[in-house]
């Protein structure tokens, strides 16, 4: 999946709040990586439908997804930290949803939550103060 999206990719650089002393003040380190979905042309109508749905959170307005790293004094090992972040949130996004099979719980262990469940109503009961009427 590495270099498939490169194409569309587009990098910022700002300057960075992030360490790196006096070198923050005169470098732009911080890496905005922006990635439009919604005119992304290698993605299909419901990847990009898939996407906008699972990361809202992190796409403005315009469907436009935003990802900013800023962890290093290194503006290539921002850029690169950037890809990854990208590289994963679009796998994870993209990854089929398992689905659940539902079982079927056996009576016996029913009843024994059931009890469990009772003696310790009970316990709980016993440690209360005695009611005056």
């Amino acid at each position: 999946m590495d270099k498939l999206f490169d194409s569309e990719l587009i990098f910022r650089s700002s300057r960075s709040s992030g360490p790196g002393g006096q070198n923050v003040n005169k470098v732009n380190t911080k890496i905005e990586l922006r990635f439009n979905i919604p005119g992304s042309a290698i993605l299909r109508e419901d990847e990009k439908e898939t996407l906008l749905e699972k990361l809202k959170n992190k796409i403005n307005n315009e469907g436009v997804l935003i990802i900013i790293s800023q962890n290093s004094r290194s503006q290539i090992k921002n850029k690169e930290n950037a890809l990854d972040k990208f590289y994963l949130l679009i796998e994870e996004a993209l990854a089929p949803v398992k689905e659940r099979k539902p079982i079927k719980q056996p009576r016996q262990a029913k009843e024994k939550r059931l009890d469990e469940k009772q003696k310790k109503s009970e316990k709980k009961d016993l440690r209360k103060p005695p009611q005056l009427d």
